[in-house]
Parts: structure tokens; C-alpha cells; sequence
């Protein structure tokens, strides 16, 4: 099983770490197979499951069902949850006791959350109750309406600056990793070399010490949404419309389902029931 620890040995060993989202057990099953050192329960999921417009409508109550099941679905991979939006803003208990949560009754090893310097008191007391901490710099989602709408980050001086002095902040914190969101590539190759914990890029170039997508992004199950840094591998829109389609057609037609899809029955049932009644 992937932990912590191998984190660290991937940066010292410079091997990119690759990083998916799942909030289900068999995407879990399929990503775990695959070889993906970690899943992400991102609460992506209330855009891409949920159907919300952002992630700021995302619950702990959702983010620990959602949980439940991709860990039932990984063997190796390293399962990290997000804390959702208000689960680690009302001071230092409330996030120790969301965490706490989320690991033990989600299972998941590791949470994450956005922000910088004033998220450090959360991150230092999560990190004293023995739970490892991965961090979200740049483009932050659950802080969209502060960013009036889904913008790249650090692009000027003051902005680049922040980032860099949050990045240190959170190393010092404690964090195990990382996340650099929609930052620009050069920043964030510059700063993936200054610190000494991974960094694991969404839309900040090949210079992070790793990836991360969400993974109904990368499989094309949504044709309308098509932003800059994703690479579609997949048009699963596309097969799974043919498919129910083709089922569709299949069952209006009544070449679905035939005798090799049915089951047979025991010889004489329906005589005696003709009888019975």
C-alpha cells in the first residue's frame, strides 16, 4: 500500500507521482489496478457527481459516504479525502474533529485542504492528532466566488509571492505534499525544485512532481467541458450514449433480451399453475 513515506522516496528518487479522482468503488477498483499511487475524493464530486455548480455545496456528510466506498475499492493505492468547505473554517476543534472523521469512519490515510496562512493552525493541529495533511495552493475551488470564477493564480508578482511564502508556510507545517492548481508552469517548476516535499500539478505544467486529474475530466464523460489542462484519454460520452442507445433500440425492436439472457423453468410448473388457476 502506497503511504506517506513513499511520497517522499518519489521526490527523492525523482519519480512522478500519478494521482486520479474517484468517488466510487469500482472507478476505485479500476484506478487501484491501474497503478495510480493515490485517489483523490475530491469534493469535485459536486460538480461531477452531485450536479452543483461549484464545490462549496459539498457536505462532511457527503464527503464521508463517498469516502467509504472508493476505500473499499483500493488495495494499494493511498486514499486521500477532502475536507469540504466549512469543515476546517470554524477554528481548530471543528477541523480536528472533521478529520478525524474522515478518517475514521471514511478510512481514508491522509485529508487535504485549500489555502495558506490561515489554514496553518488547522493543518499543525490535524497533523497532532496523527493525520498526515496534503495541501492546495493556486486556484483553490471551495474560494471560487472570491476568485469570480475558475482563473489561474500567481501569475503577477504580489500573487506569485503569496503562493511561494504560503508553500513554505505549509512545508513548515507540515504537509506531506502539495497541490499546485492552475499555476503558472514556470512558478510552479521553480518552486516544485525549492521545496522539499512533492508537488502534484492540475493545470501547472510538467514541472510538479506529479499529476493529478479529476477523472470524469480525463475520460470525456462531459463534451461541454473542456478546459485547457486536461487531456481527454477518453470519449466515454460518446461510447456510453452509442451503447444506451443501441440498448434502446435493442429493446424496441425486441432483439433484446433473448433466450440466452433468460431463464428456464422447471418441467411442469406451468401445467400445474394452469390447473391451479
Amino acid at each position: 500500500m502506497v503511504r506517506v513515506t513513499d511520497f517522499a522516496e518519489a521526490k527523492r528518487r525523482g519519480r512522478k507521482l500519478k494521482m486520479l479522482t474517484a468517488y466510487d468503488y469500482p472507478t476505485a477498483r479500476i484506478l487501484d489496478a491501474a497503478g495510480i499511487d493515490a485517489i483523490l475524493v475530491g469534493d469535485s464530486l459536486g460538480m461531477v457527481v452531485l450536479g452543483y455548480e461549484d464545490t462549496t455545496r459539498v457536505t462532511l456528510e457527503d464527503m464521508l459516504h463517498h469516502t467509504r466506498a472508493v476505500v473499499r475499492g483500493a488495495r494499494r493505492a493511498m486514499v486521500i479525502a477532502d475536507m469540504p468547505f466549512l469543515s476546517y473554517h470554524l477554528g481548530v476543534y471543528e477541523s480536528v474533529r472533521a478529520a478525524g472523521r474522515l478518517v475514521q469512519e471514511g478510512g481514508c490515510k491522509a485529508v487535504k485542504l485549500e489555502g495558506g496562512m490561515e489554514v496553518l493552525r488547522s493543518v499543525r493541529a490535524i497533523r497532532a492528532a496523527g493525520i498526515p495533511v496534503m495541501g492546495h495552493l493556486g486556484y483553490t475551488p471551495q474560494s471560487v466566488h472570491l476568485f469570480g470564477g475558475h482563473r489561474a493564480q500567481g501569475r503577477t508578482l504580489e500573487s506569485a509571492r503569496q503562493i511561494v511564502r504560503s508553500a513554505l508556510a505549509l512545508q513548515e507545517a507540515g504537509v506531506f505534499a502539495l497541490v499546485l492548481e492552475l499555476v503558472p508552469h514556470r512558478l510552479a517548476t521553480w518552486l516544485s525544485q525549492r521545496l522539499d516535499i512533492p508537488t502534484i500539478g492540475i493545470g501547472s505544467g510538467p514541472g510538479c512532481d506529479g499529476q493529478v486529474l479529476v477523472t470524469q475530466d480525463m475520460l470525456g464523460l462531459f463534451p461541454d467541458f473542456n478546459p485547457r489542462h486536461v487531456r481527454k484519454y477518453q470519449d466515454l460520452h460518446g461510447l456510453c450514449l452509442e451503447a444506451v442507445r443501441n440498448y434502446a433500440r435493442d429493446v424496441e425492436s425486441g432483439a433484446f433480451p433473448t433466450a440466452e439472457h433468460s431463464f428456464s423453468l422447471d418441467e411442469g410448473v406451468l401445467e400445474a399453475l394452469e390447473k391451479e388457476f
